[in-house]
């Protein structure tokens, strides 16, 4: 009868989840805030659907197991090196300054110290699951500001480690004292070796002779029955569940089977997750907050503001402008999900009264509902926020000077603005053909790292006026965004086109959907990842066939000067528009250096017979750093030469072989 019991409510839960989650789809919100709306409606303290939450709560807490499992199979040791500065210095802060201020308030306000420590805990922590799936979805995670939140949100999670332990000595439920606490720290950290022991040495070697059966299905089982014994274990040395849960997905993320195990995972904890957060809903008592709206709305307002202020602390540190700081800060200003776990457990353990606990549930519950409409219209705040209050000299931070007027003006030169991959290909580009540049960047280390190699690179924000004015682009011939911040790129190509009218603007995008409205701010050319790839793609396979280089040059012309509508369209692709292709045969070019021992060295072009021989054609003869265009075909051939030949690929294998001695290497690249 129970288990029909339990299956009712699930029905009840998903059927209800479903459709809150398609509203909330046609409102472009994420589904997890519609998970916890769905749990306040169905709950006992709204509609009723689901008297008993109870029933559904060993489920909810397989779904923070799970989630905690996939969080170390996501996390690395590699990822922590890697984003170590982010990760210490911006977590630190975040977590040590919110965990002190809260204390300080709820002291202030009688709250015995355990207490007031408990309540900075579940203050301190963020929510995983939502800024990282908001950030990916809005193209953000590469930002400076994703980075910065993504570190934040890391060292959060390893932060639920020791306040899990800390736990039940400030609930008084310990014996020993601090003397006890240092106890069951070092049985933790006994657990953490003895695990990451294993990481190295026993589970990769199980993994691969499972594997060897070619089985799923023992591959999940295996993935499962790693995270259940090491769980079991840290429950034995008196940790919890959850720590273990997420030992045993850094077991997993050490091995070279992470991503075949998060595959294999993240539909399970997709659905048990939803269940937790339907559960949260369910705990939340609507006649607490409409009995005490004024003070339920100003603990939201307090927490967030007051969470934004404090995370943006570390980045500022770190050398980072005002805004990004306090974009990164108002990504993790929420309540996490990991917060009402421990709030339950406070609760049990009697650090959370009733009617404490139920306002922390739902100021909780509001700043994750709130937290989309925040990421989406943060940027937009914070620039208005600007115009009144200099967000720079609020928040100083340890940041280098910003970019000063260059001794020698430059004129015609090309302004990068971002020093990522893309900035710094074309940065190697330009200083190959001697092209002048000058370079902008947010992150003062890569700055630092840049001006050490002899980057002409300079720390500024390139939505400033002022910098943009310092860079000279008033007499540039170029401006370049190649960052991958979609704000802060359309407000770049806007102040540069008021700066210089004549200035030619190339921005980068992700998405094609931003084309027309960086084209309306003044970008003459907008380059979209998603489809330049494609168009790459299939300009080397019509290549492949032979297709004229005209013919292909055009069909590329149309689709970009269509904002990529070809490539946008559902159905086949259409050609019907282009001119028809001519079927000339496909000519491309190749240089060829001759060399010592080469049959062609000491003869001359004539003696070779290229041309009447093989149909290839030599266009220029490249001596030293002496060009030779249109050689005189009496001139002897030296050791060293490099020919640049045109010719049908056919052709130019047989001029290779007839001016070497041998035909081209598979894969030898040839320039079109």
């Amino acid at each position: 009868m129970e288990q029909l019991l339990i299956l009712r409510d699930l029905a009840v839960i998903f059927g209800a989840s479903l459709l809150v989650v398609l509203v909330f789809h046609r409102m472009r919100l994420p589904a997890l805030p519609g998970f916890i709306v769905a749990g306040v409606l169905l709950g006992p303290n709204a509609l009723g659907f689901i008297p008993d939450v109870h029933r559904v709560e060993g489920l909810a807490e397989v779904g923070v197991i799970l989630l905690l499992f996939t969080i170390g199979i996501e996390f690395s040791l590699g990822r922590l090196r890697e984003m170590g500065r982010q990760v210490v210095v911006a977590g630190a802060c975040q977590v040590g300054l919110t965990v002190a201020a809260t204390a300080a308030v709820a002291v202030a306000g009688a709250a015995p110290w355990q207490v007031a420590l408990f309540l900075g805990f579940l203050a301190a922590l963020s929510s995983t699951a939502i800024v990282l799936k908001l950030l990916t979805e809005k193209g953000d995670i590469d930002t400076p500001h994703g980075r910065l939140a993504t570190g934040v949100l890391i060292f959060q999670d390893l932060c639920v480690v020791p306040m899990m332990l800390a736990l039940p000595f400030l609930a008084g439920r310990a014996a020993g004292s601090a003397a006890g606490l240092l106890v069951a720290f070092g049985k933790a950290a006994l657990v953490v070796v003895g695990v990451l022991v294993a990481a190295r040495t026993v589970v990769p070697r199980v993994l691969a002779e499972i594997l060897k059966t070619r089985s799923r299905e023992l591959f999940l089982i295996a993935i499962i029955l790693v995270g259940t014994l090491t769980a079991l274990g840290t429950e034995a040395v008196g940790a919890s569940l959850a720590l273990g849960a997420f030992l045993a997905g850094l077991v997993i993320s050490e091995s070279d089977y992470a991503h075949q195990a998060m595959a294999e995972l993240l539909p399970f904890r997709d659905i048990f997750i939803s269940l937790f957060f339907v559960a949260v809903g369910m705990l939340v008592q609507l006649d607490v907050v409409l009995a005490h709206p004024g003070l339920t709305f100003a603990g939201v307002a307090v927490l967030l503001s007051g969470k934004t202020l404090i995370a943006a602390v570390g980045p500022a540190l770190l050398g980072y402008s005002a805004r990004v700081a306090l974009l990164a800060g108002l990504a993790v200003s929420q309540i996490g999900e990991f917060s009402f776990v421990l709030a339950r457990e406070g609760r049990a353990a009697g650090l959370l009264p009733g009617g404490l606990y139920q306002s922390f549930l739902a100021i909780a519950v509001f700043t994750m509902i709130l937290t989309p409409f925040l990421l989406q219209g943060g940027p937009d705040l914070l620039d208005r926020l600007d115009r009144v209050i200099r967000l720079d000299r609020v928040l100083p931070g340890l940041r280098p000077q910003e970019v000063a007027p260059a001794v020698e003006p430059l004129a015609d030169h090309v302004v990068i603005a971002g020093l990522g991959l893309n900035g710094r290909n074309l940065a190697t580009a330009l200083r190959a053909i001697r092209v002048p540049y000058l370079i902008v960047e947010l992150n003062p280390q890569t700055v630092r790292q840049a001006r050490a190699q002899g980057e002409p690179a300079f720390y500024g924000d390139a939505t400033r006026e002022e910098i943009l004015r310092a860079l000279g682009l008033e007499r540039a011939k170029l401006f370049v965004v190649a960052i991958s911040d979609p704000a802060a790129t359309r407000r770049m190509v806007r102040v540069a086109r008021g700066l210089n009218p004549a200035l030619h603007i190339i921005a980068r995008t992700r998405y094609v959907v931003e084309i027309p409205e960086l084209a309306r701010l003044g970008a003459n050319v907008v380059i979209p990842e998603e489809f330049e790839t494609s168009i790459e793609i299939f300009t080397r396979v019509l290549a492949h066939y032979e297709v004229p280089q005209g013919d292909i040059d055009t069909l590329v012309n149309r689709i970009r000067a269509s904002h990529y509508q070809a490539l946008r369209v559902q159905g086949p692709f259409q050609l019907e528009q282009l001119p028809a292709l001519s079927g000339l045969p496909q000519m491309s070019a190749e240089r060829v250096r001759l060399p010592p021992g080469a049959k062609a060295v000491g003869r001359s072009l004539a003696a070779t017979r290229l041309r009447t021989r093989t149909g290839a054609l030599v266009l220029s003869i490249r001596r030293g750093d002496e060009d030779i265009p249109t050689p005189d075909p009496r001139l002897p051939l030296a050791a060293g030469d490099e020919l640049a030949i045109v010719g049908q690929p056919h052709q130019l294998r047989a001029a290779r072989e007839l001016l070497i001695g041998q035909a081209p290497e598979p894969g030898q690249a040839s320039q079109s």
